[in-house]
């Protein structure tokens, strides 16, 4: 699904225009973001739990030259893990 679609959905399920769904999930993705950032953990319960994780420095190999090594700086990089109600839909 793009993020055409989902707009169009959440229009649909809303009863409100595009322009109002698009607006909603501009707020809602930029809630979650800010959330992460500043407490390190956004719950949803039954949907899931945007996360922060740490991902330590390590070596990694140049894929344009794979015999020379380079040095991958550390950084947190966002996770998602979904939730009991998400996982039970997809199954």
């Amino acid at each position: 699904m793009t993020k055409t679609e989902l707009i169009a959905r959440i229009a649909e399920r809303m009863g409100v225009s595009k322009k109002q769904a698009a607006q909603f999930l501009a707020t809602f993705t930029d809630v979650v973001i800010g959330g992460v950032a500043a407490t390190g953990e956004v719950k949803i319960p039954g949907f899931g739990t945007f996360k922060s994780s740490h991902r330590k420095a390590r070596e990694g190999v140049n894929p344009q030259n794979p015999s020379q090594k380079i040095k991958i700086p550390a950084r947190n990089v966002p996770t998602f893990r979904a939730g009991s109600e998400f996982k039970k839909a997809l199954n």
